[in-house]
């Protein structure tokens, strides 16, 4: 059976493009279809300034809307990347084995270094090489699958290419993993701002849709999301980039094609009336299961103390491994 690997982090509240663009598809298929494993990536919230406090709070809540989105415990492995030491243990062989070059070439640092040059902080030198410490999240597991939206494909290529270095190197060791996206909706965009993608991290949230918010919220923001010129509703990604983005959060939600769903609406607002109803279904029953989690905390640490100790047990002996073939000592048992 194929290996999945996929994680998330704990950088802020889970919003729809969390759910539509990956979780989800962990629920509905990812956990049926394939040996799964889904992380709560905590080492990553660190590469930037950050409230220990909020990091453990956001920490427990992504578990518990994992939970509450349809991970099933007895068909998958969750858990939270700092409970399995080897992540981190091999995140330094793979450092030694990366280039400078290759982490400065990556997206999302370029991005994030500028933003946090513009805040007049300086820059982590974890925010350069996380990328590696998420090619060790996949390849610790010998994932054959990574799930991920568009803007993490280029993550997985870096992992492939270090993969594939080190077997030559030191022998075969990892498994080259590839990149899977969801046919719909894999990188749903704010809705104030159809140019940038629905970040949970983002400080301004109109735009956003929380997993976590009530119908009333929902419905409000989704009714003055920001649509083009014209009043006909046609899918038009370049040309009409907000009315686009409207369609496809209606086809991962309610079924359909983008395009073929567009000659239904006579208007932008009968189209965002339709797109609201259709997200409060889609998410109200993660929002009643959270709610039931949360009146028992327990089961969410059990389960995530389960899924640490099955992780473990995969990742120790490929670390262990890596170990061997760069030629360090094997320690004593």
């Amino acid at each position: 059976m194929t290996r999945v690997f996929s994680g998330i982090k704990p950088t802020g509240h889970l919003t729809l493009g969390n759910y539509l663009g990956a979780v989800r598809r962990w629920a509905q298929a990812g956990q049926y279809e394939a040996e799964a494993l889904f992380c709560v990536v905590d080492l990553h919230a660190l590469t930037v300034e950050h409230d220990p406090a909020r990091v453990r709070r956001l920490s427990r809540q992504a578990a518990s809307l994992l939970l509450a989105a349809g991970l099933d415990p007895a068909r998958c492995t969750l858990f939270v990347q700092s409970h399995v030491d080897e992540h981190a243990r091999l995140s330094y062989l793979l450092e030694c084995v990366a280039t400078d070059g290759e982490m400065r070439r990556m997206i999302q640092y370029k991005e994030k270094s500028v933003v946090e040059r513009a805040r007049g902080g300086s820059v982590r030198l974890s925010l350069l090489t996380y990328p590696v410490l998420m090619a060790a999240d996949i390849l610790a597991y010998r994932a054959e699958e990574v799930p991920v939206g568009a803007d993490q494909t280029q993550h997985v290529e870096l992992t492939r290419d270090l993969a594939v270095r080190f077997n030559q190197r030191y022998g075969q060791t990892f498994v080259q993993p590839r990149a899977t996206r969801p046919p719909v909706a894999a990188r749903v965009m704010d809705l104030q701002d159809p140019a940038s993608k629905m970040g949970k991290s983002h400080a301004a949230t109109a735009g956003i849709v929380y997993l976590l918010d009530e119908p009333d919220v929902i419905r409000k923001k989704i009714l003055r999301a920001v649509t083009d010129s014209g009043r006909e509703v046609v899918y038009d990604p370049a040309g009409r980039p907000g009315v686009a983005n409207l369609l496809e959060i209606l086809a991962a939600c309610a079924g359909g094609d983008p395009a073929a769903l567009a000659g239904a609406y006579p208007s932008y607002g009968a189209l965002k009336k339709e797109v609201a109803e259709a997200v409060v279904e889609t998410l109200r029953p993660v929002r009643e299961r959270h709610r039931e989690l949360t009146a028992e905390p327990g089961e969410a640490e059990r389960v995530l103390a389960e899924g640490a100790a099955r992780a473990r047990a995969i990742a120790r002996p490929v670390v262990d491994a890596a170990y061997a073939a760069v030629g360090l000592l094997p320690a004593a048992r």
